[in-house]
Parts: C-alpha cells; structure tokens; sequence
C-alpha cells in the first residue's frame, strides 16, 4: 500500500484528467459506488467462493458480510435492477467510475503492479442486444487507444483471457518491460497479439508468420460479457410491448496506478525520473540564478519567461531555492522528472541574453533567446 504525495498526485491527477476528456468525448457518465459490496450479490455470481483468496473480507455489527471491491459488475447490476426495467431509449448507457480497489495479494511485489490498494478506471455499459454491446465494445476500445496513444508509450492491444471476470471476448492493453509478468505472443508482419495464456499456436492465425514472445504488463483489459452479470442480477430494459430482458453488458478496465507505474519505469534512466511529457507533474522548471552569484541580477527575466510559458498554458515550476547553486537545483530537477528545465544563468548576462533549455526526455539542450522560447515551445508541444 502506498502513499502519493504532492508531485506524485500531480501525476496521477493529469493522468485521471487525460482519461475523462476521452470518456466525456464518447459520452460516458462518471459515477461513485460505494467501496463495499455485499457477499449475497457476488454469490448470486458465483464468483464468491472461487475468488475468496484475494478478497478482503469484512463483517458489520449485524453480521453482514462485505468485500472491499477489486471490481464493481455485481454493484453496478444492481444498481440498474434497483431503477427497474430501462428505457430502450437511455441506451447505450455507459457510466464509469475512478477509484481505488483492493485486493488481498499473495506477494505484494513490484509496486502498484502488485499492489493491496491500486487505483483503477472501471466503465461498465449496456445496451439492448449483443449486436449493439459489439459496438459499443468496439467504442470503448477505440478510446483506450486514444488515451494510449496520447500518453505516447508504444503499447499492444492482444486478445486476452476473460479469465474471472468472463465474458464471450478478451482484449488486453500491454506495454512491453522486463518488470512484466505477463508475455505476449506478437507478429511482427500483421500486429497480431495474443496472451501466451490463451495461445494454442505457435504461427499467427492471420499470416502464419511465427509469433515473438515478449515480456509486458497489463495496463487495461476490456471484456464483452452479454448476459453474464445482468441476468441473475436482474438489470434488464423494458420493451414497448412491457416484456423485459437482460440487458447486454460490456466491462473496462484501465489500471491508473499501473499505467503510472509503467510509464516511469520504462522511460526514466538509471540517475533521472522520466514521465510522458502530457502527465509530468510540471511541464516546465525553470531555475534562476543563486542569490549573491554573479548571475544574481538575471533574475529580472523570470517573470518574462513565466509569462511566455502562461500564454501557451504550459504549466511551469520556479524552483526558488536561491540558496542552492544552479548545478544543485538541475540535478534536484532532473531527479525529479521535469520533461524541460530552463536555466537562467552565465549566458543570460550576454547581449543579448540566452537561456539554456533542457530537453530531458530527449537528451538534448539549447541555449535561445528570450524572444525565442515561445516559438521553441509551441513547436515542441505540436511535436507531442
């Protein structure tokens, strides 16, 4: 279990904002559910006596029996069975919810990869046959590899296990790293990729290309489960004629804590954090001189530079330990993983003055003038 201070949840906050500009986009509802789930609905699944290991379990003073919840379809059917049958006309419905879930590990490794407590995007829909479920399916998915494409890490969407949670398909989110515990069978000619745990075939089913085994982790998982939950559970939509069925039901899940964790470990070296640039706590630091140093009076240009970096909404830290050398403050920075530093020391004490910026990520530097650090960074943000 772990504790997120203030930098850390400035990642983690971007990372959330990021995912709900994408589920706004394709009209998804976010809702809160309660952390607790009664036993009696996850045995109307049958999922409770074969899940009991890594559940946490806990019992009220009226010996009511609860779950801390590492996954909500039991909550949410009955959430729609308690409104009763719905309209054919709210559908597709797609609510969705950000929140930690927990479950009873057997070795807690690997930080949040492996982790009691973790943070997770669940979105559940519904819809009124599995024609119209396929679709919103294939929605959903589409919206995970925008939010995977914008954080800008190569990953690998492969046919999944539908393991406990069931369901009639499987997709998987991967990326690729030695920390993985998952491997995935990939061709490399037609990108097709399958978990290794659902593989039969050494041959690629699409080309008969020889599938490449690759060690990853998961990051999100999609399933189209139908009738599975709603029909015990009785989430069901009334039709004209009154009769009423079991609403179609997909679930998704993206691993927030997971996708934080990844991303970090596969960009970041060996002395500097690295994040992707669109979830970095700040875009920018910028380091003035030392107070007392002979590049003290240069410090006339650090409102000039915060001023640039506002107009282009790039949101930029002033590292104001003066009393700390400029060495000092960069390596504390680059530690730190800021994707761009900007350094206002000997060279801004030339005419004109020039400033130094550090491309982390990329490992690169310049030194530009003031007029210049709009244009640099417009352009770097239309590269991203």
């Amino acid at each position: 279990m772990y504790a997120v201070l203030p930098l850390g949840l400035r990642v983690l906050n971007k990372l959330i904002n990021l995912v709900e500009n994408e589920m706004e986009t394709i009209g998804a509802q976010k809702i809160s559910l309660p952390a607790l789930t009664s036993t009696a609905l996850w045995k109307r699944t049958d999922r409770f006596e074969s899940n009991q290991s890594e559940l946490f379990k806990v019992q009220d003073r009226h010996n009511k029996q609860y779950i801390l919840s590492p996954t909500y379809e039991e909550t949410i059917c009955d959430l729609i069975a308690s409104v009763g049958g719905l309209s054919p006309k709210v559908l597709p419905l797609k609510l969705y919810q950000i929140s930690n879930k927990w479950r009873d590990e057997m070795k807690p490794r690997l930080g949040f990869l492996r982790s009691k407590e973790f943070v997770m995007k669940d979105l559940y829909t519904f819809d009124t046959t599995l024609e119209n479920a396929q679709e919103t399916y294939e929605l959903i998915c589409n919206a995970y590899d925008n939010i995977l494409k914008k954080i800008g890490i190569t990953f690998k969407k492969a046919i999944g296990d539908t393991g406990t949670i069931g369901g009639l398909i499987s997709h998987e989110y991967h990326y690729a790293t030695d920390i993985g515990e998952d491997i995935i069978c990939s061709c490399s000619s037609c990108q097709y990729s399958i978990n290794k745990v659902v593989c039969n075939d050494s041959h690629c089913p699409k080309c008969n290309n020889t599938l490449v085994e690759q060690h990853t982790a998961e990051v999100g998982h999609t399933f189209l489960l139908d009738t599975k939950y709603t029909k015990p559970l009785k989430a069901v939509y009334r039709m004209p004629n009154h009769k009423v069925l079991p609403l179609a039901m997909g679930c998704f899940g993206l691993g927030l804590s997971r996708i934080f964790t990844v991303a970090a470990e596969i960009l970041s070296t060996n002395d500097e954090l690295r994040w992707p640039k669109c979830i970095a706590p700040y875009t920018v630091c910028v380091i003035p001189p030392k107070t007392g140093s002979k590049e003290d009076p240069a410090s006339q240009y650090i409102d000039h530079i915060l001023g640039i970096l506002n107009q282009l909404n790039i949101d930029a830290v002033l590292d104001d330990r003066t009393q700390l050398t400029i060495g000092n403050r960069f390596i504390l920075s680059r530690i730190t993983g800021f994707p761009y530093i900007i350094v206002i020391g000997r060279s801004a004490m030339k005419s004109p003055p020039l400033f130094e910026i550090h491309n982390i990520n990329d490992s690169t530097n310049c030194e530009i003038t003031l007029e210049s650090i709009h244009n640099y960074f417009n352009t770097e943000i239309n590269k991203s």
